[in-house]
């Protein structure tokens, strides 16, 4: 998961919103989101070469999501994947401030990553970089490859196309937004991070909706929990920046 916009508590309709796009390369192998068989509380897509996920929720609420952190220079071999952060938090009964300062214990073990864990009453945030959980304040937030609200050029869109939305306090049709994450233009080069993979590469990987040859935004994920506890969950799968397959779920919150 390369770029996750979000909308935390603070609305007439939803506890949370979330409208986040995976960048992966094309021929890395992936199911479609699904509840999975060898764990049937947890809905997700599925990386099938490490067997974890980047961004799932359980019938009881628990909601994760993951990015990596971008570093170049960074020569660490990874021990683990971090898919697994994920997945083991989902089938976790801690709590997530407790799940994540168990992480921070284990966290040489990862190539950098953020992930943001918790319910629609609280959610948390840690990168294995920063090194610090933090609780995330009401209101709405974005975090792609770098801290969590880091002004890059597509955090700061994803975050006002998302609030342009939120702020009508009314109920949001998926569509919109799978609307704010087709944004496919690379956005201008002084306004590009450097975070060491030059200038080409900046460019290719700075706008929401990411194609290029090899390597783009595979899937679009819209998650909505509104205050009576139902789950609406859409996903949208692409191939070369093509779309290919939509999948929808809806249910409540298992107490």
């Amino acid at each position: 998961m390369c770029l996750i916009n979000f909308h935390f508590q603070d609305h007439p309709i939803y506890r949370l919103i979330v409208a986040a796009n995976r960048d992966e390369f094309y021929e890395r192998p992936t199911a479609p989101a699904h509840f999975w068989e060898d764990q049937p509380h947890l809905l997700a897509g599925r990386d099938l070469s490490q067997h974890g996920t980047w961004l799932g929720i359980t019938k009881n609420g628990r909601f994760a999501a993951l990015t990596n952190y971008r570093d170049p220079s960074e020569q660490k071999k990874e021990i683990r994947s971090r898919g697994e952060i994920v997945t083991a938090f989902l089938d976790s009964d801690m709590t997530a401030a407790e799940f994540l300062k168990s992480l921070q214990l284990k966290r040489s073990e990862y190539a950098g990553f953020n992930v943001i864990a918790g319910t629609v009453d609280e959610l948390f945030y840690y990168s294995n970089v920063e090194n610090e959980v933090k609780e995330i304040s009401a209101g709405t937030h974005g975090l792609c490859n770098h801290f969590l609200n880091t002004p890059w050029p597509k955090v700061i869109k994803g975050k006002m196309d998302l609030h342009r939305i939120v702020e009508q306090k009314r109920a949001i049709q998926p569509s919109e937004l799978f609307g704010v994450l087709q944004h496919a233009e690379p956005f201008p080069d002084e306004q590009l991070p450097n975070t060491g993979v030059g200038k080409q590469l900046e460019r290719i990987l700075s706008p929401l909706f990411i194609k290029s040859e090899g390597y783009g935004t595979r899937s679009s994920t819209v998650l909505l929990i509104d205050h009576e506890n139902t789950i609406t969950f859409v996903e949208r799968t692409y191939r070369d920046g093509i779309f290919m397959e939509e999948r929808s779920f809806s249910f409540r919150i298992e107490n």
